[in-house]
């Protein structure tokens, strides 16, 4: 048996760039920050993480139209290293995630963070 998931929860670092395959599928790829706060000897540090991620598809769509940078995101998916060789010769390798389900969180496009609920003219 094996597993290969994982969970992100941080903030978009880079505006999704889109593009398409030789075949027309959209693909996105974007970097999220994750950041992990911790206490040695008393201090408190700040560590950041960087995940490349890759979405194909309607969810790439998606991605492309809703995803800012520096907005919060959970994206759900798995780990893919992939490696290829480049002009001179030189062997290069990237793990990246292939996201497979996003979903947004904090406050919507628009949203002033008001928290009064809208009127509602007939509550019956």
């Amino acid at each position: 048996m094996s597993l290969n998931k994982i969970l992100l929860i941080g903030n978009l670092g880079s505006d999704p760039e889109i593009r398409h395959t030789q075949s027309g599928k959209p693909v996105t790829s974007f970097s999220v920050a994750t950041n992990r706060r911790f206490k040695t000897e008393g201090e408190v540090h700040q560590e950041t993480e960087w995940f490349h991620v890759v979405t194909f598809g309607r969810l790439a769509e998606i991605c492309s139209e809703f995803l800012k940078k520096g907005k919060p995101v959970f994206i759900e998916g798995r780990m893919h290293t992939r490696n290829w060789v480049d002009a001179e010769g030189v062997k290069h390798f990237r793990t990246e995630v292939i996201g497979e389900a996003m979903t947004l969180i904090g406050k919507r496009n628009g949203d002033n963070g008001d928290t009064q609920a809208p009127e509602n003219p007939d509550p019956f």
